[in-house]
């Protein structure tokens, strides 16, 4: 029998550097031919983006660069189905000149955890700018239940699908003693290693790390993400300010799964997220994570179970991290429940399956 054509679909994003979206993309894009789908992805020009362009193409899926998304809208409207991922909100004006369906997949951060009156402001703001163009699509998706919940409850914006993140917990592993050593000789891993990956922004609060690292000395402190942007130059003072003998900052990696597993504790003491692959990605690598207790982090780790969900507050957090280094068996326990969490529930295999049943739902007949 003649198996059936498999839908072509159009993915844009107008992301000026690499953060976990388009790492989400990256995962999930391969393997929705599996379902019947094709998809193609539209990626702005520029540097930042080029080494995220040839991963695509090893993984097989087409990619199309761009100056202005504004230009390409006769190529997106070739395609069955479109789908906009957007950092800017002038990028949902895009969605003006598509054909329908017409679909947006969000992994805005919708909340931030800062002082009350932030807090309000930036919701404001988030009506004012995002919320009138994710209105455009005929659908919207986001990653987590938590996200689904706050755009349909909070912002009453209609036709919302939550998703859970996933990761590949064949790439994202605990490592075998030997590969352990190996990788932390190679690293210059010393001591009870905590690892604090990410992109470096306010609301992802790697300040408040450098500060709890001046209270638990006797732990290393390594940082991997953007140092090169306004926050990861501030956090680089800071730790020379403070003379902080136990920070190390590792720029921009693409080898965060060897880093995972040659740490020996994720901190995370962020403000905003929605779903955080970098909390996965540390769960199914068997690593216990130290974060905050904001809805979206509590969605995935389970206080005393998974890891520990501490406030902010930066000897708090040291608290919490020392603890881990004098229970080694303890902290072991943590770590093997959030790698058996994330088997089973937070798979990519099975949020590509989520993300395939949605956008087939969205095709016309």
């Amino acid at each position: 029998m003649r198996q059936p054509t498999a839908a072509q679909v159009a993915f844009v994003t107008d992301a000026p550097r690499v953060a976990g979206s388009e790492v989400w993309l990256l995962d999930v894009l391969p393997l929705l031919p599996t379902h019947g789908l094709s998809p193609t992805v539209f990626l702005p020009r520029g540097e930042a983006l080029d080494e995220l362009a040839r991963r695509f193409g090893e993984a097989g899926v087409p990619v199309r660069r761009f100056d202005d998304p504004q230009a390409i809208t006769a190529d997106l409207n070739r395609f069955g189905l479109r789908v906009v991922q957007a950092w800017d909100p002038g990028t949902y004006r895009l969605l003006d000149a598509l054909h329908a369906p017409r679909v947006a997949v969000v992994h805005d951060q919708l909340d931030y955890h800062y002082p009350a009156g932030l807090k309000g402001w930036y919701r404001l703001v988030y009506r004012a700018t995002k919320l009138g163009g994710l209105r455009r699509a005929d659908s919207v998706m986001t990653v987590s239940a938590w996200g689904q919940a706050f755009l349909q409850g909070r912002m009453g914006l209609p036709r919302v699908g939550g998703l859970r993140n996933g990761v590949n917990p064949d790439r994202y592993r605990p490592a075998t003693p030997a590969e352990r050593e190996a990788l932390r000789a190679r690293l210059g891993f010393r001591g009870f290693t905590v690892l604090v990956p990410g992109r470096f922004a306010p609301e992802k609060n790697q300040l408040a790390a450098v500060l709890a690292a001046r209270h638990a000395r006797n732990l290393n402190f390594v940082f991997a993400g953007d140092m090169d942007s306004g926050v990861g130059r501030a956090a680089q003072v800071l730790a020379g300010t403070l003379r902080l003998r136990n920070v190390t900052f590792l720029g921009r990696r693409w080898d965060l799964p060897d880093l995972y597993r040659a740490a020996d504790a994720l901190l995370q003491p962020t403000l905003a997220e929605n779903q955080s692959l970098v909390t996965l990605e540390a769960m199914a690598s068997g690593l216990p994570v130290v974060t905050t207790p904001i809805p979206a982090q509590a969605e995935l780790i389970r206080d005393g179970v998974d890891g520990l969900l501490v406030s902010p507050a930066p000897h708090l957090l040291a608290r919490a991290l020392q603890a881990m280094a004098a229970a080694p068996d303890r902290t072991a326990q943590f770590g093997a429940a959030a790698r058996q969490r994330v088997l089973e529930r937070h798979t990519l295999t099975g949020t590509a399956a989520q993300v395939a049943a949605r956008l087939r739902a969205c095709l016309p007949d």
